[in-house]
């Protein structure tokens, strides 16, 4: 196989917007998929039918997998045909393989031109899958693809892979994939945005022009295209990581912290910040809070003064980043507390570790990892550097052990913290 598998995705756009976004972000965040395979998905311009089916027909061509997803609606005709139900045929006359993915039962009310479209995909001999919820059609589309790779390729995911793929579709919520139309792609921060693809991407964000930007952004999650308005809009994971001002639409999208002078918290900090802004650049002010909250001392090496930090930069930055991506976010009630106390650093991120992780597996370090919201996780992991894929607790022990403390704590009312 020379080169990644483009899989186009196929579905009525506006009925099953989710469903297209939680597909393209299982071929972007499943490790094993994500190294062989690349989501396809044609946003039809609604203002121009007979173009629209034509860019979508050229698209496909480029493919060599065909995903299907229908439920009720059939979409606009073009002729006699829907666009969905025309790239079906084309797929179809080009040989390609088609998976099918039909939301709900036999007896599920549909129009009848969708009737028409899977009694066709019966007809052709097509196998196809039915699912009832995204964590459904995830499990339906991964094993359909692992298939087709092993068939075709003799490609198989180690058992690893496999395990943290399971963990992983049934950890992750379903916040960050929701296709909101609070904030529009224009008004969201463009040099963060520059900034996270080309990190992404391997560029200079100087190389990236607009449309690859938004073509870069699009691809990762974190805006898609509002089929009524035409406008490109954030999704959840964009606005939490592109938005000027998160919390304006996610309250919980906060850093609330705190310095103290002595061990114990008081009602008169040294220092306080509400951090709030895009959450990489949230995390940045974190660090430059710690930083500016914690000692210093000087050393003499060689001939050279050389300053050194209380605590590891990088397993601060690890604690960070952690918080903000694998937080439960449907808790809007609760922000991320940073504390500063005299003989520690305190960071509490709301809601416990998704299964099934579980607090003694994170003290042990004996898990598997997986994430709750892995838009978010491998998104920040590009823009901070660090490896989404691998356990970052761990890595916070080792980096605390290395600067000679003691390893990080961790419970639901202890510090839990570098």
């Amino acid at each position: 196989m020379n080169g990644k598998l483009r899989i186009f995705v196929s579905s009525v756009q506006k009925e099953l917007e989710d469903e297209r976004l939680i597909v393209q972000n299982l071929l972007n965040t499943d490790s094993f998929l994500s190294a062989h395979c690349a989501p396809v998905l044609y946003e039809c311009e609604p203002a121009s039918p007979d173009k629209a089916l034509e860019g979508c027909l050229k698209a496909l061509d480029e493919c060599q997998v065909y995903v299907l997803i229908v439920a009720a609606q059939y979409g606009a005709r073009i002729g006699e045909t829907s666009i969905t139900h025309a790239e079906y045929r084309r797929a179809k006359d080009r040989g390609l393989p088609v998976l099918a993915f039909i939301k709900g039962d036999r007896g599920m009310k549909r129009e009848e031109g969708t009737e028409v479209l899977l009694g066709e995909l019966e007809a052709d001999g097509f196998k196809y899958k039915r699912f009832g919820n995204v964590i459904e059609l995830q499990k339906e589309v991964r094993a359909a693809l692992v298939k087709l790779l092993k068939d075709r390729f003799g490609i198989t995911p180690s058992s690893d892979e496999d395990q943290i793929a399971r963990q992983t579709i049934e950890a992750t919520s379903a916040f960050e994939s929701q296709p909101l139309t609070r904030i529009a792609w224009k008004d969201l921060d463009k040099d963060v945005a520059r900034r996270l693809v080309a990190a992404a991407e391997g560029k200079r964000p100087e190389e990236l022009n607009d449309g690859d930007l938004l073509s870069g952004v699009s691809l990762r999650g974190l805006v898609w295209r509002d089929p009524e308005s035409g406008e490109h809009k954030a999704t959840a994971a964009g606005i939490v990581l592109l938005a000027r001002d998160p919390s304006a639409v996610f309250p919980q999208c906060r850093i609330l912290a705190d310095a103290y002078r002595s061990t114990e918290p008081d009602g008169d900090p040294r220092d306080h910040e509400d951090i709030r802004g895009p959450m990489p650049l949230a995390i940045d002010r974190a660090i430059a809070f710690i930083d500016r909250n914690t000692r210093h001392p000087m050393r003499i090496v060689g001939l050279n003064r050389v300053r050194l930090d209380e605590y590891p930069v990088d397993g601060l930055r690890e604690a960070l980043v952690n918080a903000v991506a694998h937080r439960q976010y449907e808790d809007a009630g609760r922000k991320i507390i940073l504390e500063i106390f005299a003989d520690r650093v305190v960071l509490l991120s709301p809601g416990l570790p998704p299964r099934p992780i579980t607090l003694a597996k994170l003290r042990s370090g004996k898990y598997r990892p997986c994430s709750r919201n892995p838009v978010l996780a491998q998104n920040l992991s590009y823009f901070h550097r660090i490896e989404e894929r691998g356990s970052g607790f761990r890595r916070m022990r080792d980096q605390m052990l290395n600067h000679g403390l003691d390893q990080p704590l961790i419970g639901t009312d202890t510090p839990a913290g570098a």
